[in-house]
């Protein structure tokens, strides 16, 4: 699996003209984790290049417990279909506070999913504990809690300090960055395991979190099981299309 470079297809909120608008960002694992520390991950934590999902010997690489896992992948008819199919029976998400499994962004800033897709993984499960106190990772998240998705929307749109940081590695990709208001089709989606020990699927484009089902207390985003739930069904429905690409968020190899 290559690195590509992101994206949101426009749809939704963050299709509207005024809606802000993000450089979109590489999936290169070393600009991904220098975003994160520059916001206040711990320098404990990385980003790595997912080889494989299927091959035991290419996942053993990958430090672990894994704590996050990015897949980036095409925005196809297919999908789009099974997107609009699924949400069509969901509700608009509504939760807030610490008594949610998860922290859930909604996406309304243009071609910024990588950077949602880096907040969902920084925000929930294990990786939480490694935000450093008093940095900006830690004020959004402390800050974004407590209140719904379209406060915390707007917080996300407001935030300097993350639109500085996500500036500065957007454009020190190994590609061309696009410009921010380009349509691209490629889109990120973390999932990471929740409070209550669940597999979360978390894309700022739905309508919420979604639950995937249950892992055990020794099982992380990379096993079977996970795989198998989360990312190996995105796989499975885009069938020959090669533009798939993963990172996940586990210790440092230094």
């Amino acid at each position: 699996m290559t690195s590509q470079v992101d994206s949101h297809t426009g749809a939704g909120a963050a299709s509207a003209p005024s809606a802000p608008a993000f450089i979109p960002l590489e999936a290169n694992p070393e600009l991904l984790t220098s975003l994160l520390h520059k916001l206040g991950l711990s320098t404990a934590l990385q980003m790595h290049d997912v080889y494989s999902l299927t091959e035991p010997s290419l996942l053993s690489f990958i430090p672990r417990p894994a704590l996050a896992l990015l897949l980036v992948f095409p925005v196809s008819a297919a999908y789009e279909s099974h997107r609009l199919a699924e949400d069509a029976a969901e509700a608009e998400y509504s939760g807030k506070g610490e008594a949610e499994p998860v922290v859930w962004f909604k996406q309304t800033i243009r071609n910024a999913c990588g950077l949602m897709g880096l907040l969902h993984a920084a925000a929930n499960g294990p990786a939480r504990g490694f935000v450093v106190e008093g940095t900006d990772l830690d004020r959004l998240i402390k800050t974004a809690v407590p209140l719904g998705p379209a406060e915390r929307s707007r917080l996300l749109e407001t935030d300097e300090a993350l639109a500085q940081a996500h500036t500065a590695a957007a454009t020190q990709g190994d590609t061309a960055a696009p410009d921010a208001r380009d349509d691209v089709d490629l889109h990120y989606v973390c999932f990471v395991k929740g409070k209550d020990g669940a597999l979360w699927e978390m894309d700022g484009r739905r309508k919420g979190p979604i639950r995937r089902g249950n892992l055990s207390e020794a099982e992380d985003v990379l096993s079977e099981k996970a795989l198998a739930l989360g990312p190996l069904k995105f796989l499975e429905r885009e069938g020959a299309d090669l533009r798939f690409s993963c990172v996940a968020l586990a210790g440092s190899l230094d």
